[in-house]
C-alpha cells in the first residue's frame, strides 16, 4: 500500500512559478512509475507528465504537449518524494493537481494505469 500526499499548491499570477511536491510512503518508491494529473472545474482529469521507472536506476520522463517546456518532473528517491516544477504558468493551468503511482514499469498517460492517488492540491493562476 502506498500513500501519497501533495503539497505546494497556491495562488500565483500568470507568468509565475510553483513547485509541487508529492510525498510517498513505503520502502519501494524507487520502483514506482510516478505521474502528475490535473483536473479543472467541469473537465476530465488530464495527464500532465510521468516519471517512468524503466529498471535499475533508470527513469524516463514524459510530458503532455500542453506543459512541455514549462513543467519539469523530478524525484528524490532518498526522500520518497516527486516534484513538479511549473514555470510560466497561465490561467489555463488552474486545476487541482494530483500525483499518482503505479508499481513497476507500467503506468502511461491514462489515469486508469495508476493504483494510488493523492488527495490533490489546488493551483490557481490569476491573469
Amino acid at each position: 500500500q502506498v500513500q501519497l500526499v501533495e503539497s505546494g499548491g497556491g495562488l500565483v499570477q500568470a507568468g509565475g512559478s510553483l513547485r509541487l511536491s508529492c510525498a510517498a510512503s513505503g520502502r519501494t518508491f524507487s520502483r514506482y512509475t510516478m505521474a502528475w494529473f490535473r483536473q479543472a472545474p467541469g473537465k476530465e482529469r488530464e495527464f500532465v507528465g510521468r516519471n517512468r521507472w524503466i529498471g535499475g536506476s533508470i527513469y524516463v520522463k514524459y510530458y503532455a504537449d500542453s506543459v512541455k517546456g514549462r513543467f519539469t518532473i523530478s524525484r528524490d528517491n532518498a526522500k520518497n518524494t516527486m516534484y513538479l516544477q511549473m514555470n510560466n504558468l497561465s490561467p489555463e493551468d488552474t486545476a487541482v493537481y494530483f500525483c499518482a503511482a503505479s508499481g513497476g514499469t507500467n503506468g502511461g498517460s491514462d489515469s486508469t494505469d495508476y493504483d494510488y492517488w493523492g488527495q490533490g492540491t489546488q493551483v490557481t493562476v490569476s491573469s
